[in-house]
């Protein structure tokens, strides 16, 4: 085989087997790194094609039962879908849609594929695919990585303690992998290519997203619109006119000074490498802070999400965090609220109902506020377990980056993931406290609840 030009820690071999003699192509299912370019696993599925003297066939599963998601994750998702496989198609590759779960998809092209190439998730649901496809296929799978800038088992093999850990790790090897994907020339085209399935229309992703069987119940945004080339322009006016502030106003939502990527880093719509490097190349006095919650923070979040296997629970977190919790279990809550409360926004708080609210309408909340709501429906819920489970419901119901190692991570965070102990108080116990009057110190509150909530502002006077 000839040596890739990728690099090697990015590319795991899980089943090592030999190449069919009459296979007809080599088959990459992407479902992480939902695009065209600046893609690892492409680039790399795109080599083993030239060697073999194939072509390459990309396919996407679309699975209508995919865990809490809903038509406004869908939508979006399809409207970026639609642009990779056109963009695709410009390189000369076949895309082909299946409306189907991501293993039994790959099952109905696998008979010809020489081999089967997979990007990498990092969520139990992606390992269990990757397991099921190579146990099913009997064919050569490799696993590449393309949506971390250090590849995660580079930087570590277990679930780390907090970024203060994680930060030299990565750093160890930050300038290694800040290098540009290859991009390279398929010597065969699939554009002709006749495959044994029929496969959907992906060109009008409103009239595939209508044929879906899924939960309509959570409206799609206009807010955000999928694709590539949306978050490229996402990203040229985030380097254009609010990168140099970043540090110092990315905690106020009024100012409006972060780059609103996260839901298209969440679908793969856009490579980390290609944000970190035009950051970096910009050279902004924001550039080192937004590197390290790209890089540092993001990949922490993958982390975890990779390393311990209760990401999605309450029993993984940190043990001091369940002993001082459940210590504070029965002190006297100030208010509690159901869920059904919480998902209306109908709290004494018009400080956390404009969280709700602006996640509700616009499919994504201010990261500083994402931290208020979390520590608020910790304090107002009857139990820390059942106020786990309503934070991880919210953000995975209405968030367009939900169901993601980011949102895992945060709402973890605001039980004491990755975080210290601090002053003991009630309710919260050592787990940091937040309150309204340091929403009101860092930045104007009330008009972020004129802008999104409801409610008396004065009402914390």
């Amino acid at each position: 085989m000839v040596a890739s030009r990728i690099h090697p820690e990015r590319i795991h071999v899980l089943a090592e087997r030999e190449a069919d003699s009459s296979a007809r192509y080599v088959l990459y299912s992407i479902q992480q790194s939902q695009r065209a370019e600046n893609n690892h696993a492409l680039e790399y599925a795109i080599e083993r094609a030239n060697e073999l003297d194939l072509p390459v066939v990309v396919l996407f599963g679309l699975d209508d039962t995919y865990p809490e998601a809903t038509a406004r994750n869908f939508r979006f998702m399809l409207q970026g879908i639609s642009e990779t496989g056109s963009n695709l198609h410009k390189r000369g590759i076949r895309f082909s849609l299946l409306h189907a779960d991501p293993v039994t998809a790959v099952e109905r092209l696998a008979d010809d594929a020489a081999q089967i190439i997979l990007d990498r998730g990092y969520l139990r649901i992606h390992r269990e695919w990757r397991q099921k496809i190579v146990e099913r296929t009997g064919k050569r799978v490799v696993m590449v990585e393309s949506d971390v800038i250090v590849p995660l088992n580079t930087a570590s093999d277990k679930d780390e303690f907090a970024a203060r850990t994680y930060r030299p790790k990565v750093h160890r090897y930050w300038e290694t992998f800040l290098t540009e994907v290859p991009r390279l020339r398929l010597k065969h085209t699939s554009l002709d290519l006749e495959l044994p399935v029929s496969a959907e229309d992906w060109s009008d992703p409103d009239a595939l997203h209508g044929k879906q069987q899924i939960d309509r119940s959570v409206s799609p945004v206009d807010s955000f619109v999928g694709g590539s080339s949306h978050a490229r322009q996402k990203l040229r006016a985030f380097l254009s006119s609010r990168l140099d502030d970043y540090d110092s106003k990315r905690n106020d939502p009024n100012a409006d000074h972060l780059s609103n990527l996260s839901p298209y880093l969440h679908f793969g719509q856009i490579s980390p490498l290609e944000v970190a490097l035009a950051v970096r190349e910009a050279d902004r006095p924001g550039s080192n802070a937004y590197l390290e919650e790209l890089i540092v923070r993001r990949e922490l979040a993958c982390n975890f999400c990779e390393f311990n296997d209760s990401y999605d629970r309450y029993n993984g977190l940190p043990d001091w965090c369940k002993i001082t919790l459940a210590e504070h279990q029965d002190d006297p809550r100030d208010y509690l609220y159901t869920r059904d409360q919480w998902e209306a926004a109908a709290t004494h708080d018009p400080y956390w109902n404009a969280c709700q609210r602006e996640m509700v309408t616009t499919g994504k909340m201010h990261g500083y506020m994402r931290m208020y709501w979390g520590k608020k429906i910790l304090e107002w819920s009857r139990t820390p377990e059942e106020a786990f489970d309503t934070a991880l419901y919210l953000n995975n119901r209405y968030e367009l980056d939900g169901i993601d190692p980011n949102g895992f991570t945060g709402v973890a965070w605001c039980f004491g993931k990755h975080d210290r102990p601090w002053v003991e108080r009630a309710v919260y116990g050592k787990v940091r406290y937040m309150n309204a009057n340091g929403l009101r110190r860092k930045f104007d509150a009330d008009a972020y609840v004129r802008r999104h909530g409801n409610g008396d502002p004065d009402l914390f006077g």
